[in-house]
């Protein structure tokens, strides 16, 4: 296999809009990033991805661009853009960009052009079709931010499709010339110095030939229904990555991770084989719909290990010889991890730990969200109104206040799923607004920030902050974390994921205890050959090698 630094990487997503703020406007910014890289250089990571900073009215949070070569107002100007890439750099740092080419913003010049006549040269920038008979939508897909997928536009009586917000119109990649466009905006980042790119929804790109109705058996006359099928994966999306990479990424040293929502293993390794030159990773969410009922994200059902192992297990023996996986349990657009799948009350550190040993022991490249490494939990606000974000409030409306479902179940669904939970703001400290912004944020904090915050993190030499920087550093010396073949054991153990890490004559065992219960292990043959401990979330002896602690998790080096 390929020795390449984004194999060996750790990747640090900040959130620039909760990350700092500078000017006291309750808005993280650019200024405020650069006033914190001394402390991304302590933990150690070597990428920061940068959730979208461009130009945009902001509908989705930056991710409806509408100026894809200039910076958002409220985030700060080209040239502070500059500085931090500058920052970074000279700190040992790599910066990878969001790059959102799935739709931009209706705001966006294009899209202004395309929507003043059918005639404007820009108009097949976009995806516009006229209404079926007696004034029914193109098809019936819903918009996955719900509702329908499609948009009509007074001025040329026709509709536009939208997968996500109204405000967020699709590009239209059969058109060589947008594409052509795209690839001269990307060329333009990659030129200023950028070192990766982490392609948003990329598997959108292209749809299915006459954007055919989704299978509506069951539906009453009317109802939406997904239509992904026609439009994740679909037909032409490899050639448009490939083409991508050969006129524009296999010019330069970068790394590239595409979103890939509902991709198969096998979807996985056709992006990212190296032998067909299109992207080297993808985030696949199989595993984030381990809660999920069969209503969807926000049917919250009870998971177990078992199904979150059956999944993590599958795509590390799915990746093993082709592909690469991306390691990650929470992002900007999912829960906590420490609050989904550790214990965010008794245990929230011991659990928090025992995650990232998880998550830095598997093969594949490690993405660490902002506040994962001090073990920032999710938020229950009480009232509707605390939370910002545009896929809670249309789900609310769709279900509550049109489809009359309980309330306190939806809230409480929110609670549990929803984005914001990943959006409040960095906590550094126990001031007020956690050192976050002197002004008034512009989402409300998470109230435990007097308890959880850097300060308190980098003051406590057991924080989870700490273990995070020592499996940053073992990464970094241990060439078995990147590379060592990954063997499941215990396959049918209810509690513990147990696995073996091997590279040449160095063999690893990871033991991580997913309950707060203390569980045993029969390892016998593998036990009797450890040779030291590498890491252990208890900071002391085990009790006993067979025997795991509440969220317990230890890796041994073994005797071959």
């Amino acid at each position: 296999m390929n020795k390449t630094f984004w194999k060996e990487a750790v990747v640090y997503q900040i959130y620039p809009r909760s990350y700092q703020d500078s000017n006291g406007d309750g808005i993280g910014d650019l200024r405020g990033i650069i006033s914190r890289l001394d402390y991304l250089q302590k933990l150690g990571v070597d990428v920061v991805w940068l959730s979208p900073v461009y130009k945009s009215p902001n509908d989705d949070n930056g991710y409806d661009i509408s100026d894809y070569e200039d910076i958002m107002d409220e985030f700060g100007t080209l040239r502070d853009w500059e500085e931090l890439l500058a920052g970074m750099h000279e700190r040992g740092i790599k910066l990878m960009m969001d790059l959102v080419i799935n739709h931009s913003s209706d705001e966006h010049a294009w899209f202004l052009e395309s929507r003043s006549s059918k005639d404007n040269p820009y108009r097949d920038y976009y995806i516009w079709r006229p209404g079926g008979p007696e004034g029914t939508l193109p098809n019936n897909w819903s918009s996955i931010f719900s509702g329908p997928a499609w948009e009509l536009d007074e001025a040329t009586g026709e509709y536009y499709l939208h997968l996500f917000s109204r405000k967020q119109p699709d590009l239209n990649w059969e058109n060589p010339e947008l594409r052509e466009a795209l690839y001269k905006m990307i060329t333009f980042w990659l030129d200023k110095g950028v070192d990766g790119l982490r392609m948003d929804v990329i598997n959108m790109i292209s749809k299915v030939d006459g954007l055919p109705s989704a299978h509506s058996e069951g539906l009453a006359p009317g109802e939406l229904a997904g239509g992904g099928e026609y439009y994740m994966n679909g037909p032409r999306v490899h050639e448009y990555l490939h083409e991508m990479n050969q006129q524009v990424l296999s010019k330069y040293n970068i790394m590239t991770v595409g979103e890939t929502p509902g991709a198969t293993v096998e979807d996985a390794i056709a992006y990212t084989d190296e032998d067909r030159e299109e992207l080297q990773m993808v985030f696949q969410f199989e595993h984030m719909d381990v809660d999920s009922g069969p209503g969807g994200k926000w049917d919250v059902t009870p998971w177990s290990l078992t199904q979150l192992r059956d999944i993590l297990h599958k795509w590390q023996i799915g990746l093993a010889e082709k592909g690469w996986n991306s390691l990650y349990l929470n992002n900007h657009d999912q829960p906590r991890m420490v609050s989904r799948f550790g214990n965010d009350g008794q245990y929230r550190v011991i659990s928090a730990k025992m995650l990232a040993t998880l998550l830095h022991t598997l093969k594949g490249t490690p993405y660490i969200y902002q506040g994962e490494e001090i073990g920032m939990t999710n938020v229950k606000f009480p009232l509707l109104e605390d939370y910002q974000d545009i896929e809670t409030h249309n789900m609310y409306r769709e279900k509550v206040t049109d489809g009359g479902a309980d309330h306190a179940t939806i809230l409480n669904a929110i609670h549990i799923k929803g984005r914001d939970n990943a959006r409040t703001p960095m906590q550094w400290d126990a001031s007020t607004n956690a050192g976050f912004t002197n002004g008034m944020p512009w989402l409300r904090l998470n109230p435990n920030y007097s308890d959880i915050n850097v300060d308190q993190a980098l003051a406590d030499p057991d924080s989870i902050f700490y273990y995070y920087q020592k499996l940053i550093a073992l990464r970094k010396q241990n060439p078995i974390m990147v590379y060592g073949e990954y063997e499941l054991l215990l396959p049918e153990h209810e509690y513990i994921y147990a696995y073996t890490r091997t590279l040449e004559a160095d063999k690893w065992l990871v033991l991580l205890n997913f309950s707060e219960t203390p569980q045993s292990v029969d390892l016998s043959f593998e036990l009797s050959k450890i040779a030291e401990i590498v890491i252990g979330n208890y900071g002391d002896q085990p009790v006993e090698p067979a025997s795991l602690r509440p969220y317990e998790a230890i890796v041994y080096r073994l005797n071959r």
